[in-house]
């Protein structure tokens, strides 16, 4: 069964603890072929299509806008929808990201390739409405401007770790910036580059970071920095997330995407 983890970054020790049961109630089910989808702290759904489709749903999962991909930008990468004035649509093929406001209108285009960057999978907005990139031919982080200015960077990772990193996801959260390779776990920097912490958790998929918490897929598990213990999270249903694309949580609300549309649970 595929499921959704919580860890806290407070320690990397686990320690064994409580069975607790997580009750969902299903609210609405969205059909239609998705290759993926992303949720904002607003409540506004982000779909996308197999043809590069943005549609964008509001807290009723009522359609209230339409991004049509540029084609020849090739496939979406990902979608950065934590500022709901500014969406990030990234196309890794051309090393692009495409800038949007609340309506998914063509607000800025920026080519990463005219500003030295040619290739970058981890890509996300920053605290100050710029943009962080991992930058995996040099192996730094960096924060860029609209211009594609680079503002800072970080030292080189060759030099920082005994271990090459690749991260996937780089996410700006709470003051510092989370970086997550699956082969190496969470790296955490500051917001001036600097390294703060290595997390050893491994093989995650679809994370996050909700208040200070790491969130993944891998089994079903709670871990609580408060009292540093691990829980057994039991369905309190017979939802069958085996086949699901992708899972991500809310503070409200859970939602899977599998080959049949996207379904939203609320998490009692």
């Amino acid at each position: 069964m595929l499921i959704c983890l919580l860890f806290g970054i407070v320690s990397t020790a686990v320690y064994a603890g409580n069975d607790t049961i997580l009750h969902l109630v299903s609210q609405k089910t969205i059909r239609g072929s998705y290759t993926n989808f992303y949720s904002d702290n607003f409540g506004n759904v982000f779909l996308v299509s197999k043809t590069n489709q943005v549609k964008k749903l509001n807290q009723n999962l009522d359609s209230i806008g339409v991004f049509n991909d540029m084609r020849r930008y090739g496939n979406i990468y990902l979608l950065d929808v934590s500022n709901p004035l500014k969406i990030i649509v990234y196309y890794r093929d051309f090393t692009t990201a495409l800038v949007l406001d609340r309506f998914l209108k063509l607000l800025n285009t920026v080519d990463l390739r005219r500003y030295g960057i040619l290739q970058a999978k981890a890509v996300a907005q920053s605290y100050d409405n710029n943009y962080w990139v991992f930058d995996e031919l040099d192996n730094t982080i960096k924060k860029i401007d609209d211009n594609g200015n680079v503002l800072l960077h970080s030292a080189d990772f060759r030099i920082l770790f005994p271990e090459p990193y690749n991260p996937s996801y780089v996410i700006d959260e709470d003051g510092l910036l989370y970086l997550y390779d699956e082969k190496r776990g969470w790296l955490l920097f500051d917001y001036y580059g600097a390294y703060k912490q290595h997390i050893d958790l491994l093989n995650w998929k679809d994370v996050q970071v909700i208040r200070g918490n790491l969130l993944g897929r891998d089994s079903l598990f709670f871990y609580s920095s408060g009292t540093k213990s691990l829980t057994d999270l039991k369905l309190s249903s017979e939802i069958n997330f085996s086949n699901a694309i992708k899972i991500q949580r809310t503070l409200n609300n859970l939602f899977v995407l599998d080959k049949n549309g996207l379904s939203v649970y609320r998490i009692k």
